[in-house]
């Protein structure tokens, strides 16, 4: 038993026993002593492979990003038009509900970021541009389709990514009136109103 004990499992577990202990227990409880026994390692090892709790964290949040941009690939080139690709975008967005465990790791990570490196920033901002680009792509190819109005795609998927991460951050901590339905209808009436072509 000590002898596998010493063989450290794959980077994969390791990661996604973190996000299932956000899931299950929130991020409070996630501590590398916590951690290290749910995968068998000392939390000394964990340290020798992620040097901090701030790597640990966001190595977590690349991999789930990984898993929810795999999602939104399948989602954003299967059949249909832009509205219902656009739709599905949104819906993948926005948290399923008050301590979704991305979006709980995701605010995590950003509130430590005011102290990470240039590296580490960087990391980030390529979280950040992968929804951007895509979002982007979506809409010049509705725009060119008639779908949606003429609007300059990029300067639209700013403005529109910063309302889904507002009314995002507000469901991912609880904000009384701030439900995902109640957000899904705000974002809805914004697209028909400042997006949608007329007919």
């Amino acid at each position: 038993m000590a002898g596998a004990r010493r063989n450290a499992p794959p980077r994969e577990d390791v990661l996604a026993a973190a996000m299932t202990m956000i899931a299950g227990r929130g991020l409070e409880k996630l501590t590398m002593a916590a951690l290290g026994r749910e995968v068998g390692m000392s939390s000394g090892h964990l340290l020798y492979y992620f040097h901090s709790k701030d790597e640990l964290l966001l190595q977590t949040l690349e991999w789930s990003e990984g898993r929810l941009g795999a999602e939104r690939g399948r989602l954003l080139t299967r059949r249909g038009t832009a509205r219902e690709r656009l739709d599905a975008y949104v819906d993948l967005y926005v948290p399923e509900g008050h301590r979704d465990p991305h979006w709980t790791l995701w605010l995590e990570v950003w509130n430590r970021s005011q102290n990470a490196d240039e590296a580490a920033r960087d990391r980030q901002a390529a979280i950040e541009g992968a929804w951007h680009r895509d979002l982007v792509a979506l809409l010049a190819e509705g725009v060119s389709a008639g779908e949606f109005r003429p609007v300059d795609p990029d300067r639209f998927a700013a403005r529109l990514r910063a309302l889904l991460d507002g009314f995002s951050i507000h469901v991912a901590i609880g904000l009384r009136g701030t439900g995902r339905a109640q957000v899904l209808g705000h974002v809805r009436e914004f697209l028909e109103s400042d997006l949608l072509a007329d007919t």
